[in-house]
């Protein structure tokens, strides 16, 4: 077991951070106050390979799968919302890499990116009004027009939302079947019928375009389906016929992204920690004494660098266990994804408590940290979710290996002849 990071590991982490100091810093504030995209720091990304299909292709390559929690970290120390609208366009990509075909990846995939010259975004479009995190209560709909599908809805809070070149949409097939019923298109750029409702004005990640997506009679191919119509029908059957197995492709594209949200909700943290550290260096309290040698400001301190740290830890194995397709039964990654938002806004709401007044201003940094803070226990999956999701696999995972226990117990009875053998210890 090695929790060290490659020397090349080390090196990425280190450029990220050095392009989140010098890039995205110094244009934060401006897009923050204005709520507008950055377009010159996702094309500086770009130029400095952090952002494209190139850089997911990278991501993708690392055989730890740390590469890509690592840049969602650094990025969001930088600003969150920036680095919201740099990644932005990888949830539709992966979005399109769950569920599509090879062929499916090579047409859409580049296109969430676009090139150096011309930058693209990707969106991917699960949220509605009355469904919020349950995918289960979708009410878009595709209905199959002779070659084409047909989708009608309105979808809430979608990154890039209407100004995306592509946009993936989870749509109900079936609504009798629940998320069995369900199916993902892609709608590519010009569609008639797919347009922007409402631009949200948001607490935080202003940097990040947040908007509706409203669906009218909006027909694509056929081919536009994900997976093709073979895996769908099979899935409606199967699902139909009560067998068990198969799952929602927006539940399996959380599932593959939630480590990354929680490696970013952990850039805001450990931005605010690192402030506050050097803001309260320069601080006395009690008539003089430095306030880091204040042992109630280093109990606060210690417990905020603590729980950064084992945050971090969850993220890590749960990218490493992705990455190499290993089960994650117990919701590791969910685990990840809640651990790391919930103590990313307590740790700011902590570490205003601990600077004071100052930390109420515009002027202060954790000001800003903090409204990013609270979108993290929010998005893809709200905290309340996430332990439901992990209660409930907690629960399958025991039930399964009671079950298998049985199992080996009652085939050792059988094997040894007669009814008195004891059955074999299982761990």
């Amino acid at each position: 077991m090695d929790f060290a990071l490659s020397d090349e590991q080390r090196e990425h982490r280190d450029q990220v951070r050095r392009f989140a100091r010098e890039v995205i810093r110094p244009a934060a504030r401006k897009h923050d106050q204005e709520e507008s995209i950055p377009w010159e720091v996702i094309k500086e990304a770009r130029r400095w390979g952090l952002q494209g299909i190139e850089h997911m292709q990278r991501m993708g390559a690392d055989p730890d799968g740390q590469f890509g929690v690592t840049t969602a970290e650094q990025l969001h120390w930088g600003c969150a919302g920036i680095a919201l609208a740099i990644q932005g366009s990888g949830l539709a990509a992966a979005g399109i890499a769950a569920s599509g075909t090879p062929d499916q990846m090579a047409e859409w995939v580049p296109q969430c990116f676009g090139t150096d010259d011309e930058i693209r975004l990707g969106a991917y479009a699960v949220t509605e009004p009355q469904a919020g995190s349950d995918v289960k209560s979708l009410r878009t709909t595709a209905k199959l027009d002779g070659d084409e599908w047909v989708l009608n809805g309105v979808k809430v809070f979608i990154t890039n939302g209407g100004i995306a070149d592509v946009h993936v949409v989870v749509a109900t097939v079936d609504p009798d079947l629940g998320h069995r019923g369900q199916a993902s298109f892609v709608v590519g750029p010009g569609t008639p019928g797919l347009r922007q409702g409402k631009k949200e004005s948001k607490i935080g990640i202003r940097a990040s375009h947040t908007a509706e997506v409203i669906l009218e009679d909006c027909r694509i191919p056929v081919e536009n389906l994900l997976g093709g119509m073979d895996k769908l029908n099979r899935k409606l059957e199967r699902a139909r016929s009560g067998q068990k197995g198969g799952s929602s492709n927006a539940l399996a594209t959380f599932e593959m992204t939630r480590p990354f949200v929680g490696a970013s909700a952990l850039g805001i943290a450990q931005a605010a920690y690192e402030w506050t550290l050097e803001y309260l260096s320069d601080e006395t309290v009690d008539g003089g004494t430095p306030a880091l040698e204040e042992q109630r400001i280093q109990q606060v301190l210690a417990d905020v660098a603590t729980e950064i740290d084992a945050s971090r830890l969850l993220v890590q194995r749960a990218a490493w266990r992705g990455r190499n397709g290993i089960p994650m039964p117990g919701g590791q990654g969910s685990m990840s994804k809640l651990k790391d938002g919930d103590v990313t806004m307590w740790a700011t709401t902590t570490l205003i408590d601990l600077v004071g007044p100052y930390a109420q201003t515009t002027d202060c940094p954790l000001e800003k940290w903090f409204r990013d803070a609270k979108i993290y226990q929010l998005f893809e999956g709200t905290a309340q979710v996430q332990r439901l999701v992990i209660s409930r696999m907690q629960a399958r995972a025991y039930q399964e290996r009671f079950a298998e226990a049985a199992e080996i117990a009652k085939r050792a009875m059988n094997g040894s002849g007669n009814g008195s053998a004891q059955p074999l210890a299982v761990a």
